[in-house]
């Protein structure tokens, strides 16, 4: 039995992975491409390896972190144990905003897949008000659901890269090495940072923390297994996206394999792709509802948020006020924001998360230590550098509302001495 505000540990490895590889393998892998593509052309293969070893440098500092704090909220929790109160508001209001933009976003993508024109908006609400009630009813259902998303888009995805090569859309001439530094180093780098946007759903592991059986060792294998398949199918997947339609195809299309299949022979296939990455967004919204709750939690336990938000359902054993109040505003968000920009917003806000996490782990004494010091050293840095050469307009709504954040802490710290 589980104390009463406490979660329950119930997941295994597969079902730890299965949840990371719904949060990354989503409506990234279909829609990333293209702001990337238009950052760096087909530099965007060298972003992918750079946001790749940013995102390994960042998994392994969250492992090694999680092995040490198997609790429910991640950063927000490490940065406050290792570097104080301060730090980890920061991360947990980054991870939170962040996330709850990129939460509409993959709602609104599946609803671009699946609504009839003009029903986008409802069809997008109607998703997050679902996911959030499966999510209520209990992680095991998340994890259950998750896995059966993933298995579909992964078969989708198989199904559109092997339309691009077997049905002549795909040519290996597309992809001459000399483009590779076309974007030049600024655009390479703002292609690294958007496309590390399609990553960061190993965090969603970290924050179940709480939920997990055996963390110490669960997590970090669960993370690493994760991160590395993640990797494997969206170089696949670039390669394809760049072979079929070239550099400016790709930045053209906002549905590049989609498009890339629709090239060839295989036009079947393009139905098959199009469900893909409508399943691949449900699978990543349902993600990030449950670790957008899981942190929430955490904040609201120690009254970074209110307080009333750290309750836990004493029978579904899920922090349901704080769920419920984020699937409200992810549903307000998409009723009345243009998301365009999602991408960038949220990898600004997710950036800062993991340079708080590689900071934290940076301080750890060596008995807790599982990986060099040097590693926590390129991603602190690594994310500084993605995280300023994102487009403006995302640098400085990230800037906005990291400010807001404080000001709002400052307030609720100033009203608790009165």
């Amino acid at each position: 039995m589980s104390a009463p505000g406490h979660l329950v540990r119930r997941l295994g490895t597969g079902d730890a992975v299965m949840i990371g590889l719904g949060s990354m393998i989503g409506a990234g892998v279909f829609a990333a491409f293209t702001p990337a593509a238009a950052a760096a052309g087909s530099g965007l293969l060298v972003g992918l390896g750079l946001a790749a070893f940013v995102a390994y440098c960042n998994a392994t500092s969250s492992a090694q972190l999680a092995a040490r704090y198997p609790t429910s909220g991640g950063t927000y929790v490490y940065g406050r144990e290792r570097l104080g109160p301060w730090w980890g508001y920061l991360a947990g209001w980054g991870f939170v905003i962040g996330k709850t933009a990129s939460s509409s976003a993959m709602a609104l993508t599946f609803a671009a897949y699946a609504a009839p024109a003009g029903w986008e908006r409802p069809v997008a609400v109607a998703a997050v008000v679902i996911l959030a009630a499966v999510n209520y009813h209990g992680v095991t259902r998340t994890a259950g659901l998750t896995r059966i998303l993933v298995v579909l888009v992964l078969l989708a995805l198989a199904a559109g890269v092997a339309a691009c090569w077997l049905g002549g859309a795909a040519h290996t001439a597309s992809l001459a090495p000399s483009g590779l530094l076309s974007g030049g180093w600024y655009g390479t780098l703002q292609s690294a940072g958007l496309l590390f946007f399609a990553f960061a759903g190993y965090a969603r592991i970290a924050t179940l923390g709480e939920e997990v059986k055996n963390p110490r060792h669960t997590i970090p294998r669960a993370i690493t297994i994760a991160l590395a398949i993640t990797i494997a199918v969206y170089a696949v997947v670039g390669v394809t996206v760049l072979a079929a339609l070239g550099p400016d195809g790709v930045a053209a299309s906002p549905v590049p394999l989609a498009r890339a299949v629709g090239a060839g022979s295989w036009g079947w296939a393009v139905p098959v792709v199009r469900a893909g990455a409508a399943v691949a967004s449900l699978g990543a919204l349902l993600a990030l509802i449950a670790g957008l709750g899981r942190t929430t939690l955490a904040m609201a336990r120690e009254n970074d948020l209110p307080r009333w938000l750290a309750a836990v359902h004493p029978r579904y054993k899920v922090p349901h006020r704080a769920e419920a109040v984020l699937a409200a505003a992810v549903c307000a968000i998409i009723l009345v924001a243009d998301l365009r920009g999602a991408i960038g917003f949220s990898s600004f806000g997710v950036l800062v998360y993991y340079l708080v996490a590689n900071v934290a782990a940076f301080t750890q004494p060596r008995e807790q230590r599982r990986y060099p010091r040097g590693l926590q050293v390129a991603g602190a840095a690594a994310c500084l550098v993605l995280a300023a050469t994102l487009p403006g307009p995302s640098v400085i709504a990230g800037l906005v509302m990291f400010a807001v954040g404080v000001v709002l802490r400052l307030v609720r710290l100033r009203s608790s001495k009165t």
